[in-house]
């Protein structure tokens, strides 16, 4: 196959700036480039040329305000049999006029099928030239096949993934050593360490993480809520929310802790030093990453039931789902309850890492989405 993977105009690819598409791409590229002719379209940045072929891969990008427009001409008579347009469903009639005989995809990464983003003539048009759709959950798929009930037969849910051998495990002699070295960084010796990793927004929760950890450490006084990211993925600006959050913290002193962005790459280090993760979005996200990745880390993750969050977690297996997911007692209450009992906490978290072996890692995400190409032809 000669397969295009077009990303959005948010960020660029390879992951410099982070991006749950860009990491999903980093992570299946390697497994498509071994039999199949590749090429990833993505805008331009000052950390990449503008053109460049590395491991196989022809990365090709453009300016983000022309974006769309010069990648569907550049795609014109270059016959690529399989063109993969990420979370742009709206962009499908150009990439279709541009290649009319390629076998067209779009993965949905939000609730892009949403009235507020297409109208349902531009919906029914983008259905009706896909030959597949994928989503990253079944919450998003859903979004999609109760408005437009006849893309049932065409929508397919392909999880994302991680690469396992980036993340040690913290009872290695290697984890262990690492994990005492990060926790000595960021002042955590002795303390017990509670885990947020995501954007700085209302959306994400965090606020709700600070009130909690005014409960928590009546209870368990040695405990530190590490806030890990930036306002905008990698941006560290202030803004009104990111300085109340400031300001809430400012309150608990040394029990809250803000790392700003940190790069991908140290992501598995983060979660190493971690004790527990907590997810606590307030939006209907439609599966965070960060779920994938604290179970590569072996750590026991608490989640909102909200989107599709909870679709890879197994209640007292691998963590715990909050029902109330607006509510600071039961954030406090789960956080508690994983920190008094840390060895049904570490057990959960090694099922975690079990469970993602057997399920979700790139290679498995990338076979999927191989197998979906192939039966579209």
């Amino acid at each position: 196959m000669k397969i295009a993977f077009i990303c959005t105009e948010k960020l660029p690819s390879p992951a410099v700036k982070g991006g749950a598409i860009q990491l999903m791409l980093d992570g299946i590229l390697p497994y498509f480039s071994r039999n199949h002719e590749v090429t990833v379209y993505s805008i331009t940045d000052p950390l990449l040329p503008d053109t460049n072929e590395h491991n196989g891969i022809q990365y090709i990008r453009f300016p983000r305000p022309s974006f769309h427009e010069q990648t569907a001409k550049d795609i014109e008579g270059k016959f690529y049999s399989h063109i993969h347009v990420f979370n742009r469903p709206g962009e499908l009639w150009r990439y279709k006029q541009a290649s009319p005989k390629s076998k067209l995809f779009v993965s949905l990464h939000n609730d892009m099928f949403s009235t507020r983003k297409l109208k349902r003539e531009q919906a029914l048009e983008a259905l009706s030239m896909c030959d597949a759709i994928t989503t990253v959950s079944e919450y998003i798929k859903r979004t999609v096949t109760f408005r437009y009930p006849d893309a049932e037969a065409k929508s397919h849910v392909v999880y994302s993934g991680v690469d396992f051998s980036s993340f040690l495990q913290r009872d290695s002699a290697e984890g262990e050593q690492k994990r005492a070295l990060w926790r000595e960084k960021y002042g955590l010796n002795g303390k017990k360490a509670i885990l947020f990793i995501g954007r700085l927004s209302r959306t994400k929760g965090p606020h709700l993480l600070i009130r909690a950890m005014k409960q928590v450490i009546r209870e368990h006084p040695d405990s530190v809520l590490v806030i890990v990211g930036g306002k905008w993925f990698s941006e560290d600006g202030i803004n009104d929310y990111v300085q109340f959050l400031y300001d809430e913290a400012a309150k608990l002193g040394e029990h809250v802790l803000f790392t700003k962005y940190i790069p991908s790459e140290d992501i598995p280090n983060i979660l190493l030093m971690g004790d527990l993760l907590v997810c606590s979005s307030q939006w209907h996200e439609p599966l965070a990453r960060i779920h994938y990745e604290a179970m590569a880390a072996g750590l026991p993750i608490i989640t909102t039931d909200r989107g599709g969050n909870a679709e890879v977690i197994n209640h007292h297996m691998n963590g715990l789902i909050i029902k109330e997911y607006d509510q600071t007692n039961a954030f406090a209450e789960a956080i508690s309850q994983l920190l008094a009992d840390s060895t049904g906490a570490v057990s959960l978290g090694k099922y975690g890492r079990q469970y993602a072996e057997k399920n979700f890692s790139f290679q498995h995400t990338a076979a999927k989405l191989e197998s979906i190409y192939v039966n579209a032809q």
